[in-house]
């Protein structure tokens, strides 16, 4: 009799090796089009589109298209294990810390908080008073408020597990951040070039808005470096807050629906729990290079910084390529209209305060 206890864990490390070889592959192919596309088209008609198509653009087409490729070949879900969107996106941030001064980082935290406090606050309360209005289930309501209003497909997770939601509910609620997110990478800069934003009013805009973290960084690279370093920190300024908005929805739910009284026990514990931590990682990695730097001088550390720097890009477009392979439509055919129009209208008012807190407080950054 074959013991199957041990092959089931071998097969499923298999196929998540199996996984990560395609998105290499993917990614690969991704820098192959990157470097290639421009020159190829030079003079053409298309050549001056594709002088400014950057590698987040070819990533998540190309995920795309794989996803769709290995779903009609029956792999897709298999190989699934592999696409680790999470672990290179957040390894790709610490990395970018590295080519941010810290100084940067310190003289644009006041602002971001700032941003981040007032978005999170005016975005999850509208989204939670239209999700009651339209009779949508607390739980549900929860997992759009937390997504739309901090940082997308993380924010929902935290959610889930504060409020105790169902696995359907935060399908839907990740595939809806994943839906909404995309346009954005590629809608966004365009509106920062249409509405002639500064670098760093465009990276604070993009960062308070697009849902998740992969895409904000997506978007921002399209934009221009100054801008994705300012998307980043006040993308992790709202990260670092999660634990926050996940221990206060834990209280609420337990006191107010669940009517528990020990909802406040451990609540220190659970906040650091909840913590990203990869936004100490990005902070150590600026701080390091930071001195490193200062000490050797910067036409010293220029070398290290830019190796650093190629390794990030590395691991940001495997997260992009994993993006495009991760997106289901499947969650989204299930639910009816009243979430989708939730989202989208919390969505329409994230992007107008956003805008507007953006202006306010990053117009003189820099200068």
């Amino acid at each position: 009799m074959t013991d199957t206890t041990t092959d089931e864990p071998t097969s499923t490390t298999t196929w998540a090796i199996g996984g990560i070889a395609v998105v290499i592959v993917l990614g690969a192919l991704v820098r192959v089009l990157d470097k290639g596309v421009p020159a190829w088209t030079k003079g053409t008609g298309f050549g001056g589109i594709a002088a400014v198509i950057e590698y987040p653009v070819y990533a998540i087409v190309l995920g795309l298209l794989g996803n769709v490729v290995l779903t009609q070949l029956g792999l897709r879900d298999r190989l699934a294990g592999g696409f680790r969107t999470e672990f290179f996106i957040k390894t790709g941030l610490v990395l970018l810390g590295a080519s941010i001064n810290f100084a940067v980082i310190v003289s644009a935290a006041g602002p971001a908080i700032v941003q981040a406090l007032l978005l999170i606050s005016i975005v999850f309360g509208f989204t939670w008073w239209l999700g009651g209005r339209l009779g949508l289930d607390d739980k549900l309501r929860a997992l759009l408020a937390s997504a739309v209003s901090i940082c997308g497909v993380s924010a929902a997770i935290a959610a889930a597990g504060a409020v105790q939601a169902k696995k359907e509910q935060l399908a839907y609620t990740a595939s809806m951040v994943v839906l909404f997110a995309l346009p954005s990478i590629f809608l966004l800069p365009l509106a920062v070039d249409a509405l002639g934003l500064s670098q760093a009013v465009g990276g604070a805009w993009v960062g308070g808005n697009i849902d998740t973290t992969a895409a904000v960084t997506a978007a921002g690279a399209i934009v221009g470096e100054q801008a994705l370093q300012i998307a980043t920190i006040v993308k992790t300024t709202q990260n670092a807050l999660l634990g926050v908005v996940a221990v206060a929805l834990t209280a609420w739910f337990a006191l107010r629906v669940e009517q528990r009284a020990d909802a406040t026990k451990g609540r220190g514990r659970e906040l650091w729990e909840r913590f990203p931590k990869f936004v100490l990682g990005f902070l150590a990695a600026s701080i390091i290079a930071t001195v490193f730097t200062s000490v050797v001088g910067s036409a010293a550390a220029k070398p290290l910084i830019t190796h650093v720097n190629d390794l990030r890009t590395l691991f940001l477009t495997l997260a992009f390529v994993s993006i495009g392979l991760e997106f289901r439509v499947a969650p989204l055919k299930e639910a009816g209209w009243r979430p989708v129009g939730v989202f989208a209208s919390a969505t329409v008012v994230n992007l107008a305060v956003g805008l507007g807190l953006a202006v306010l407080l990053f117009s003189g950054f820099g200068t």
